[in-house]
């Protein structure tokens, strides 16, 4: 009923009307493309901190919030801002990408697009309000000029940010409340971690395939196939914020440079399970990972099919099945807390698939440590990319994982590769696949 509705009111418009409609950014921007009403802490919001990925539309976003303010819309300011700051990480940037670009304020609404003067680096409108440019590799030139509102593009990518970000801040001290939009792919750098963390920040982010529609039909598909679930695929277009932690085991870098696209032929295959302590809701995940070794003794991690429920039966079924698809060797499965209920639930499952008990005497970091050592030796290599379990290995360290919880993902790897490895051969030669 309301798409007959709205197809009888657009027929009544004509084709300059339709093209208006097209144009309205309130009617075609996504939810995170328009100013949120708060920031984290639920006040007025003072920085927008606009984080996604490449060609996400961040662009887009930080010009029509330009826009927007310069004339007073609603929903972007109560009444036209006079002074405005654009800041870019070059001045060409600034000119090429925010004013000229493809999605920079001259591709806007006609109608509206203010008087472009290079030569004075600043664009007018017919209103009185002013947007002037700066590079953010001079500091210095924001000292002087004040602002009641600024976009700063690519935060993330600028060599003096912290310097150039606090200049900034000195001069937005016009008008009733002074704010700022942020786009920016995500890095980890302490100013971008700060605003995240600042109360007065909202936060909306944006990964690539959002925008897929205004988007070339195989740049997506081509770049997901190359670099889908990798550090830099997992930033440039999920607009995730990737960052290793000090002291831990792993780091990205290390597993991106062993990440490959298929395993050789292998002589031994094992599935490793770290069950959780009970069947409850609260319990931990259940660790699922296979990995295999050839026969140069090179290791690949071939799966990561961890459960976040806990109920035996659907991880001893999940696990089967695993072996099964893989052709692999046997079941490894952590006995401290369920003892032979373990290998029970899984016979249960399967009375086909073989199982070895193993049982931890040392703590998690101690055996992950020899694990890691084969990673920093090159001899392990992760067969296309698995985020969840590669961000438990890069948070873990002596104290354990940040969040407190148990790193079921990892304990299953650590089982697998410490069987396929680290383990004296002669004591399962039969299990070799020759």
């Amino acid at each position: 009923m309301q798409r007959e509705r709205l197809m009888q009111t657009l027929s009544s418009y004509d084709h300059r009307e339709i093209s208006a409609l097209h144009s309205l950014w309130e009617l075609n921007a996504r939810p995170d493309q328009l100013p949120p009403l708060t920031s984290q802490s639920g006040s007025v919001w003072s920085h927008w901190l606009v984080i996604g990925g490449r060609g996400a539309g961040k662009t887009r976003t930080g010009a029509e919030w330009v826009r927007g303010i310069a004339l007073g819309l609603p929903g972007f300011a109560r009444k036209p801002a006079s002074r405005i700051a654009l800041v870019g990480e070059t001045m060409a940037d600034v000119r090429d990408v925010m004013v000229e670009g493809v999605s920079g304020l001259l591709s806007l609404d006609p109608r509206t697009r203010p008087q472009w003067e290079p030569s004075r680096r600043r664009l007018l409108w017919p209103n009185g309000a002013v947007a002037q440019c700066f590079s953010a590799e001079d500091p210095e030139s924001l000292r002087g000029p004040q602002f009641e509102c600024a976009w700063l593009d690519e935060l993330g990518k600028w060599r003096h940010d912290q310097e150039c970000f606090d200049m900034l801040q000195f001069g937005l001290r016009l008008g009733d409340h002074p704010r700022q939009i942020i786009t920016t792919t995500p890095r980890p750098t302490p100013l971008i971690k700060k605003l995240m963390q600042d109360p007065a920040t909202a936060v909306t982010r944006s990964a690539t395939r959002e925008n897929a529609r205004h988007l070339a039909p195989d740049f997506l598909k081509t770049l997901m196939a190359r670099y889908g679930g990798t550090r830099l695929g997992r930033q440039e277009l999920e607009g995730e914020l990737i960052e290793d932690r000090h002291g831990a085991l792993w780091t990205r870098a290390m597993l991106d440079d062993l990440r490959c696209t298929e395993a050789p032929p292998l002589s031994r295959i094992v599935v490793a399970i770290d069950p959780p302590a009970s069947s409850s809701k609260r319990a931990d995940r259940c660790g699922i990972v296979a990995a295999g070794i050839d026969r140069d003794g090179a290791l690949y991690v071939l799966a990561d099919e961890t459960l976040g429920e806990a109920r035996p039966q659907s991880w001893s079924q999940t696990a089967a099945a695993l072996y099964h698809r893989l052709e692999a060797d046997l079941i490894i499965a952590e006995v401290n807390q369920g003892g032979d209920m373990v290998a029970a639930v899984i016979a249960e499952a399967d009375p086909t698939v073989p199982v070895r008990k193993v049982r931890a005497t040392r703590g998690k970091y101690l055996r992950a440590a020899p694990v890691a050592q084969l990673y920093e030796q090159g001899r392990v290599h992760h067969v296309g990319a698995f985020s969840d379990l590669e961000d438990e290995m890069c948070a873990f360290a002596a104290d354990g994982l940040p969040n407190g919880r148990s790193p079921d993902r990892l304990d299953a790897l650590v089982w697998a590769i410490t069987d396929l490895a680290l383990q004296p051969r002669a004591q399962n030669p039969k299990l070799r696949r020759l």
